[in-house]
């Protein structure tokens, strides 16, 4: 009998989050992430009962690790210097938008582990809780509007990950323009 190749948590949560990218969770299996890695559905299930309980724990470590990335911005000083961390931030993990997707998904289908679910839900709102600081300065700060309602503006910053870039405008063009639009808006001073 062959032996089942080894494998560490951070290689299968590497590979689970490219299918997950590339399938989504419905197409997600265990089928697909063994042959992906190589090694048996049976090495799998000694880890993990189902999807929905690789996909947990697989989405609480990114989430933490996104937030742990996050808290970094709170060491800059001023508004500015901490716009451009986040602009940088979540260019460079493009895929958290993604994952937090997938991760309403899971949270709809899992009934096991309280503990787990209830941490999968308490991340996004950590996550709010530290852009609801940054947003709090840029309006103390007078950069920003204070009209403008903050789950908007955290929104819409969070969302330009998601516009397609359809012409293939370099990265650090595209990002540069994104912080433009939305720093200064689209329309020329009239």
């Amino acid at each position: 009998m062959a032996r089942e190749r080894k494998f560490n948590t951070v290689e299968l949560f590497h590979e689970a989050k490219q299918l997950l990218l590339q399938h989504g969770y419905d197409g997600f299996t265990f089928s697909l992430l063994a042959d992906r890695m190589e090694v048996s559905r049976a090495a799998l299930y000694k880890y993990y009962e189902n999807k929905e309980e690789l996909i947990t724990d697989f989405m609480i470590y990114e989430m933490e690790e996104f937030l742990r990335d996050l808290k970094k911005m709170e060491e800059l000083e001023g508004f500015e210097h901490q716009f451009d961390f986040l602009m940088e931030l979540i260019f460079k993990k493009t895929e958290v938008h993604h994952l937090i997707e997938a991760a309403q998904q899971v949270l709809a289908r899992i009934e096991h582990s309280i503990e787990s679910k209830d941490k999968l839900k308490k991340l996004p709102l950590e996550m709010y809780k530290y852009l609801q600081g940054f947003i709090l300065l840029g309006k103390k700060e007078g950069v920003l509007k204070n009209h403008l309602p903050d789950s908007l503006i955290i929104g819409f910053i969070l969302q330009t990950v998601a516009i397609p870039n359809h012409f293939r405008i370099p990265q650090p063009e595209w990002v540069r323009s994104i912080k433009e639009m939305i720093s200064q808006g689209m329309f020329t001073n009239r």
